[in-house]
């Protein structure tokens, strides 16, 4: 389906200038919110997954790491811009509690089953490794990224952004807003017809933004590493914030999510992202996972 035409006609009827809703077109992604029930399954929660004849269950050296979800691709919306495999499996596994504490990814796993494949229902090598089954529903919803999205009370960021001074802003910054009000003056409008279409509130999705805390580590390694290699001039420690935003508007385009999960507090919360191309083929043992911890 055309979603991008979708929009753009919804947004013509409105009295929105073309160029307008291209430029806000732009930053659009849609993700695919899962949710338990209210449609037919594209996947499951916990259970047992159905691994490849003669593939080990996976693990972390001797720690075996416990499933978290499959989904069907064949039977999940197709989204334009989003390379997910027309068909096959995908299966995550993550031991949250270690991966919080360990950046180094050991503890998450991706795996991609092509339909011609020859399953099995996998052995739980232990019940830490087990949830519950519950079947999964899908259904489109609008993301944009953080700096465009409409702030509330639980949004510190954008408090934050709205009490600075223009001369408190960093270049970037500057550059972003003036973005927003020049070339985005129907914004509100433009952000209450994208999630009118596809309104968001999924508890995980699939697609869309990659998570900012992931996207910001991202940012910092590449950022450092490109400095380190004489790719860039060394930065101002004064400046190393400005620089970074723009790395991170860099890698946006770049990255993408591939399953995350909506944060609440006291509980672990698994991100994997992955890289564009890396997804279009399929490669998703390149995917990277960040657990965090949301304390009250």
């Amino acid at each position: 389906m055309d979603h991008q035409g979708e929009f753009r006609r919804a947004a013509l009827e409105l009295g929105i200038p073309g160029d307008e809703i291209s430029r806000f077109s732009q930053h659009l992604r849609l993700s695919i919110g899962l949710s338990v029930g209210g449609g037919s399954p594209v996947g499951q929660f916990g259970g047992l997954p159905r691994l490849p004849v003669g593939m080990e269950w996976p693990s972390a050296g001797d720690v075996p790491l416990p499933f978290f979800l499959s989904v069907d691709c064949g039977a999940l919306p197709r989204v334009d811009g989003f390379g997910l495999p027309t068909g096959g499996t995908l299966l995550f596994f993550v031991n949250q509690e270690m991966d919080h504490e360990d950046s180094s990814g050991r503890y998450a796993r991706v795996v991609y089953v092509p339909d011609d494949t020859r399953t099995a229902a996998a052995e739980a090598p232990s019940s830490e490794c087990l949830r519950e089954k519950v079947d999964v529903s899908a259904e489109l919803q609008a993301e944009l990224p953080l700096w465009l999205q409409e702030g509330d009370e639980d949004e510190d960021w954008h408090e934050f952004w709205e009490d600075l001074d223009w001369e408190d802003l960093s270049p970037f910054q500057q550059q972003l807003f003036r973005y927003m009000e020049h070339d985005l003056p129907h914004l509100d409008a433009l952000r209450a017809l994208a999630h009118d279409l596809w309104p968001s509130g999924a508890g995980v999705a699939i697609g869309g933004y990659a998570d900012d805390e992931v996207i910001n580590n991202i940012a910092e390694q590449s950022l450092a590493g490109r400095e380190k290699a004489g790719d860039i001039p060394a930065i101002p420690t004064g400046k190393w914030y400005s620089h970074l935003e723009k790395e991170k508007h860099r890698l946006a385009s770049e990255w993408i999510s591939l399953v995350s999960e909506s944060r609440v507090y006291e509980e672990y919360c698994t991100s994997f992202v992955i890289r564009h191309d890396d997804l279009a083929a399929a490669r998703v043992d390149k995917a990277l996972a960040v657990t965090t911890f949301e304390a009250p």
